[in-house]
């Protein structure tokens, strides 16, 4: 990783562009596997194989919506915003596009959607800081606050070296690891149990984990868990590999490879989480930490050469995530942040020295937060995933669909859908005497909210001036080219 690193610094323009956006010459492989594995990350392989330890088939509900989230992610937002993001002055950060979308001289825009992302990026780095502790200290036996650092020093490196093309180069590879150890460790654990000692250990120990609908689960609990795939339009890791796409023609090539990527991968995922139980329940071995039971599998199962190759397709979920998100909350803190409030004027190369420093930055802060022990990978992940998803699914969807949507209902809609996660989360309120995170998923009121209060805005103010409709019709006419 750190040579790719290198490698990426010696090939890549030493320019804002180039280090933050590769230049825009991704292949669609690489774009299809670095988008996969930033979005995978180390909850693919603990995370999600832990809620199904615990909950059975009724948690498969996530990797439905993920998947539908996902394709839709493909067909709606990435073509157009490959176009739009390069006609409306080759916009480079997310917040960047944002302005230049709806012509925002006031700067407002820009800054709120970059205060979002640094500090919902914070926290979803400190998740996969937080696994890589989890990793040192159930692999290695080595001491939790260890593994933060080693795990963030390593990504924090390479991240530095080369930018943008690192990150993603180093996605593919780690995307490529991570696909051959889902497919490894379920497989060799089924075997070890058969079909019929799957089934019927599962159902000793609870006959609904092989019920869609086990544990009681209703039509709310079935929402939250399938809209996990609205979170995916506002994604800024996910969606900025979209923008930097070599050219809009290799998008199906991308969404193909992409797409079973990660049906290979998920699918893998449920079944170590559900395999796993089952092997572990037939041999007596107690998982204090379900989280965990691909890392248990992986050392059981597996001669001590290969499983540590399955260990490194967990590091390689992990920092694969982390990279992606500190780079793009560094170039939020760059461009957004400091360009815009502070050296309006600075050159190239002072950027990039910036970007470089706001690396650093944010990854001291994540550890910080990865500090308590007790932090559970994936509910960081999904509160950092709902906040993108209801501040800026339906602004990146409106804004490249719908040509009426205004600057004031952007703006509107992104504080909204932001707030609604924040109180959802940690206001205090209950319902039925259960917090609301509990009763249903922070995204979907979000989501709605944000929607909502974007398209009535937007039709209570002035319609949009004719210069950004026509940069708009632009884009149309630039995605039949």
């Amino acid at each position: 990783m750190l040579g790719i690193g290198v490698y990426s610094w010696l090939k890549t323009d030493n320019d804002v562009s180039g280090y933050m956006l590769g230049g825009r010459q991704l292949g669609p492989a690489v774009t299809a596997l670095s988008a996969g594995a930033s979005d995978m990350s180390g909850w693919m392989l603990l995370g999600l194989p832990g809620a199904m330890y615990v909950s059975g088939l009724s948690s498969g509900w996530i990797a439905i919506g993920l998947l539908t989230g996902a394709l839709l992610n493909y067909l709606l937002v990435a073509p157009r915003l490959r176009v739009y993001t390069e006609k409306a002055r080759d916009a480079i950060t997310i917040p960047d596009y944002f302005e230049k979308r709806f012509e925002d001289n006031s700067r407002i825009l820009r800054l709120v959607s970059a205060v979002v992302i640094i500090v919902f990026f914070t926290l979803y780095t400190a998740s996969g800081v937080t696994a890589g502790g989890k990793l040192f200290e159930s692999a290695f036996g080595a001491d939790y606050s260890f593994g933060l650092w080693i795990t963030a020093g390593v990504v924090v490196a390479y991240t530095l070296f080369g930018g943008f093309m690192a990150v993603s180069i180093t996605d593919f590879v780690q995307g490529c690891i991570m696909f051959v150890a889902l497919i490894m460790v379920p497989i060799i654990a089924f075997t070890s149990l058969g079909s019929s000692g799957l089934t019927t250990e599962l159902n000793a120990i609870d006959p609904g984990l092989l019920d869609w609908f086990g544990g009681g689960i209703g039509l709310v609990a079935i929402i939250s868990a399938a809209s996990w795939g609205l979170g995916y339009f506002g994604q800024p890791h996910i969606i900025v590999r979209f923008m930097a796409i070599r050219s809009v023609r290799d998008i199906p090539a991308a969404r193909n490879i992409g797409m079973s990527w990660m049906l290979v991968t998920i699918i893998g995922a449920c079944a170590t989480g559900l395999i796993g139980l089952a092997y572990a329940s037939s041999h007596g071995i107690e998982i204090e930490d379900p989280e965990t039971i691909f890392i248990v599998l992986s050392q059981i199962l597996f001669h001590p050469i290969i499983g540590g190759f399955l260990l490194a397709a967990i590091l390689a979920a992990i920092m694969s995530t982390i990279s992606s998100q500190l780079l793009v909350a560094s170039s939020s803190l760059t461009e957004d942040i400091y360009a815009l409030l502070f050296r309006r004027n600075a050159s190239d190369l002072e950027l990039v020295l910036i970007g470089r420093a706001a690396v650093i930055l944010v990854a001291l802060v994540a550890i910080g937060l990865a500090y308590d022990r007790t932090s559970n990978v994936l509910t960081l992940v999904s509160n950092a995933w709902a906040g993108f998803g209801a501040a800026f699914g339906p602004l990146v969807l409106l804004s490249l669909w719908w040509k009426r949507m205004t600057r004031a209902g952007a703006l509107a809609g992104m504080v909204v859908g932001a707030a609604v996660v924040l109180f959802w989360v940690y206001g205090g309120a209950t319902m039925g005497g259960e917090p609301l995170s509990d009763v249903m998923y922070e995204i979907v009121p979000g989501f709605i909210a944000s929607l909502i209060v974007t398209v009535a805005v937007s039709l209570a103010t002035a319609a949009p001036r004719r210069e950004i409709v026509a940069t708009f019709e632009e884009m149309q006419r630039g995605l039949s080219e």
